[in-house]
C-alpha cells in the first residue's frame, strides 16, 4: 500500500537531548530510526498486514520430496528445484545441520542424502558419498529418531519394526488418564494423530527401488530395533519402552477388539481440525502427515478435501530462481504485532493510516470459536489469536499478549468494538495463566513430565510448560494494559519467574534465541509493572552487562540449547543486540555504557535503507531439534530498541 509520511516526533530536529549533550548521538538515533520506520511501513501488506519468509532448515524440502513421490506429484522441475535448495545447503564435511552455521546433524543427513536419491542423484556422486559417510559418522540409521524411521517405514526403506508404535488406540485413553491425547502439546497432537491412522493401515506405498536406505546402517546385519532398554533398568524410560512392546505383541494379534474404534475416533479427530484452519495445525508437517493420513484413509490426492489440504501446504512454497524453500508455516500475526508495537515505539502516530489498517486486520483474526485449549480450560469465552492467517483451534498465549499490546496502541475509530476485543483477549489470557502461576503458549497445565519418557518423544516437546519468555509477554501486556503489580495474578507470574531466573540472573529463551531473549523479555515486563529496580531485575541487567560482545553487540549461538555454558556466546546479530539493548534499557539507565555502545552497533551497521543483514537464525522451534529464522526480526526488534533509546534520552 502507498504510505502517507511518518507522522513522528522523531522528525523533529530541533528537539535536543536533556541526559548530558550527546546531540551527535541522538540526530543519529533519530535518523536511523525514522529510515527504519518508513522500510518497516514499506514491506505492509495490501490487506493491513506485514509478513516475512519464516525459514528452517532443510528436512522441510528433503520431507516435501518424499511426500511428493508418495502422492504420485513428483513433477520433475519441483523436484529439481527443492533438490538445489538442499544440495546448496550441504557443509563441508558432507552433512546438514538445523540451523546456520550449525554442526551436521543425523536425521537432517539422512533425509537429505534419501530426498537427493529420490530426486536421482547417483549414489557414487563425490556429495552423496560424502553425506553417506558423514551420516555413519554420526551413528547411521540406527541413531534416527522416531519420525525419520516413521517415513522411511511408509515408504517401504525398512521395517516397521524399527519404528516405536503408535496406535490409534492413544487416542482412545479416556482424560482422567495421565497419558491422555490433550495432555500432550497441540503441536505433538498435530503430528501424531495422522501418524497414529498411518501405523494402523500402513499403506503399501513403495518408492523408486534406486531410494534405497541400507548403506546408511552402521551394521546392515543387525539392524536395531525401535529402541532398546536403557540403564538403569528401573526408570519410567525403561516403563514405556515395554509397553511400546506390549502394543507391538497388539499389532501382530489378528483381531483388535479396540481398534475399529479407535481409527474412526481419530478419523472424525482428523476431519474437525481439518476445518477452521488453513491446514492441520497451519503448521508443517502436521499438514504433510493429515494429507497423508487422508490418502489412506481413501481421500485420493486428487479429492476435493485432499486437494485443498495440498494447497495449504503448497502455499509455504517459495520459488526462486532455481530453488524451492519450504516454510514451516506463515507467520502474519505475530509479524504484523511486533512490527505495530516497534513502529508505535518509533513515535508513529496512533492514528495513523497503516496502523489503523493493521488494527482493523488484526481485529478480523481473533478467535471467537472453540478450540483444543478449552479441554483444560473449560468455561471461558474464546478470544485469543494464533501466529497464522487461519488457525481456529490453536489460538497461543505469546500471540495474543503481541496482539494485545499492538491494538492497545492504535487510535481505531470504532472504539467500543477495540475495547471489547481487547478486554475478551485479556481475559482469556488471565484464564490461561497455570497452576505454578506461569504461562505456556497453547494449553492450560500442560505438563506431565512422563510423556517426556514416551519413545516417540524424541522431538523434545511432547509438553507446553510455563516458560520464563511466555510468562514475561502476559505480564509485559497486563502492566501496559495499566494492572498493578499487585494484581494476583502478577503477583504469581512474578514469583514464578523470580523462582525461573539462573543462578547468573539470565531467564531461559524457550521461543527465541536463548538466554539473551529470555532475558530481555522478562526485563522488558518488569519494567512495564515498575519492578526494574527490584534485587532480582537488577542481577539481569547486570548478566546483560556481563555478556556484552567487544563490538557492543550481543550474540548467542543456538549451540547454547545443548550446552548452557554458552549462554549468551556467539557472534553479534541485529535482534539479539536489539533484545540485550532493549533488556538494559528497561532495568537501567539511559547513560549506562553498555546501552549506548549496543545503540552504537546497530547504528553503524543499519543499511542504507533502513534494515540490517541477519545471517545467523535467533528463533526456536523445539530446543535441540529445530529452529528458525524469522526475516523480520532484523527490522522490527532493532526499531524498537533505538527508538526506545531515543525516547528515553531525550
Amino acid at each position: 500500500m502507498k504510505q502517507q509520511e511518518v507522522q513522528t516526533g522523531l522528525l523533529r530536529p530541533e528537539e535536543s537531548p536533556s541526559w548530558g549533550g550527546l546531540p551527535e548521538l541522538q540526530r543519529g538515533l533519530r535518523e536511523a530510526v525514522n529510515r527504519a520506520a518508513r522500510y518497516l511501513l514499506s514491506l505492509q501488506d495490501e490487506a493491513g498486514y506485514w509478513i516475512a519468509e519464516l525459514e528452517a532448515d532443510t528436512t522441510l524440502e528433503s520431507d516435501y520430496i518424499f511426500y511428493l513421490h508418495l502422492l504420485g506429484k513428483a513433477d520433475a522441475d519441483r523436484i529439481a528445484m527443492l533438490a538445489n535448495t538442499i544440495r546448496r545447503e550441504q557443509a563441508g564435511d558432507g552433512g546438514w545441520s538445523t540451523y546456520a552455521g550449525g554442526p551436521s546433524e543425523l536425521n537432517a543427513t539422512i533425509k537429505a542424502y534419501f530426498a537427493l536419491k529420490l530426486a536421482g542423484d547417483p549414489p557414487d556422486a563425490p556429495h552423496m558419498a560424502a553425506a553417506r559417510q558423514r551420516a555413519l559418522e554420526l551413528g547411521g540409521l540406527e541413531r534416527t529418531n522416531s519420525y525419520t524411521r516413521f517415513y522411511l517405514a511408509l515408504g517401504g526403506k525398512i521395517g516397521w519394526d524399527m519404528v516405536p508404535a503408535m496406535p490409534p488406540e492413544l487416542i482412545s485413553l479416556p482424560r482422567w488418564f495421565p497419558l491422555n491425547l490433550y495432555e500432550m502439546s497441540s503441536w505433538t497432537r498435530g503430528i501424531v494423530v495422522p501418524l497414529t491412522i498411518l501405523y494402523a493401515l500402513k499403506p503399501a506405498w513403495r518408492l523408486p527401488e534406486r531410494a534405497g536406505v541400507d548403506e546408511l546402517f552402521r551394521d546392515s546385519k543387525r539392524k536395531v530395533p525401535a529402541f532398546r532398554l536403557a540403564s538403569p533398568t528401573v526408570s519410567w524410560r525403561n516403563f514405556f519402552l515395554l509397553a511400546d512392546r506390549v502394543f507391538r505383541i497388539y499389532e501382530s494379534l489378528a483381531w483388535k477388539p479396540l481398534r475399529k474404534r479407535a481409527l474412526r475416533q481419530a478419523r472424525e479427530w482428523l476431519l474437525e481440525h481439518l476445518e477452521r484452519s488453513d491446514g492441520l495445525g497451519a503448521i508443517y508437517p502436521a499438514m504433510l502427515n493429515a494429507i497423508l493420513a487422508l490418502v489412506a484413509l481413501g481421500y485420493p490426492p486428487d479429492d476435493p478435501l485432499t486437494a485443498r489440504e495440498r494447497g495449504y501446504l503448497a502455499e509455504f512454497e517459495i520459488e526462486e530462481d532455481d530453488t524451492i524453500r519450504v516454510q514451516p508455516c506463515l507467520p502474519p500475526v505475530w509479524d504484523t504485532a511486533v512490527a505495530m508495537v516497534s513502529l508505535r515505539e518509533a513515535g508513529v502516530a496512533a492514528s495513523h493510516p497503516a496502523l489503523v489498517h493493521a488494527g482493523r486486520w488484526l481485529l478480523t483474526k481473533q478467535i471467537l470459536g472453540g478450540g483444543d485449549w478449552q479441554f483444560k480450560n473449560p468455561g471461558t469465552e474464546p478470544a485469543g489469536w494464533a501466529f497464522e492467517f487461519r488457525n481456529d483451534f490453536y489460538p497461543d498465549v505469546d500471540d495474543t499478549a503481541f496482539v494485545l499490546m499492538a491494538l492497545g496502541t492504535v487510535d481505531y475509530p470504532d472504539a467500543p468494538r477495540m475495547k471489547r476485543a481487547v478486554r475478551r483477549g485479556i481475559d482469556w489470557l488471565l484464564s490461561m495463566q497455570n497452576r505454578d502461576g506461569g504461562w505456556g503458549a497453547f494449553d492450560k497445565d500442560n505438563d506431565c513430565a512422563l510423556l517426556t519418557r514416551v519413545p516417540f518423544a524424541d522431538h523434545n516437546a511432547m509438553i507446553d510448560p510455563s516458560t520464563a519468555d511466555l510468562t514475561a509477554r502476559v505480564l509485559e501486556c497486563l502492566g501496559r494494559a495499566g494492572y498493578k503489580s499487585s494484581h494476583p495474578a502478577i503477583v504469581r507470574g512474578v514469583e514464578f519467574l523470580r523462582r525461573d531466573q539462573t543462578p547468573e540472573g539470565a531467564w531461559y529463551g524457550r521461543w527465541g534465541v536463548n538466554y539473551i531473549y529470555g532475558t530481555s523479555g522478562v526485563l522488558r515486563a518488569l519494567e512495564s509493572l515498575g519492578l526494574e529496580n527490584e534485587a532480582f531485575a537488577q542481577r539481569g541487567a547486570a548478566w546483560l552487562r556481563s555478556v556484552q560482545n567487544p563490538d557492543g553487540g550481543f550474540g548467542e549461538s543456538i549451540a547454547s540449547y545443548d550446552n548452557r555454558s554458552l549462554k549468551a556466546k556467539g557472534e553479534s546479530t541485529a535482534s539479539q543486540t536489539a533484545w540485550g539493548l532493549i533488556g538494559l534499557l528497561a532495568a537501567g539507565s539511559p547513560t549506562d555504557p553498555a546501552a549506548r555502545r549496543a545503540a552504537e552497533y546497530l547504528l553503524a551497521r543499519q543499511n542504507a535503507d533502513g534494515s540490517w543483514d541477519e545471517d545467523l537464525w535467533t528463533g526456536t522451534g523445539f530446543p535441540c531439534v529445530f529452529y528458525l529464522k524469522y526475516h523480520l526480526y532484523r527490522i522490527s526488534f532493532p526499531l524498537y530498541a533505538l527508538a526506545k533509546f531515543y525516547n528515553v534520552t531525550r
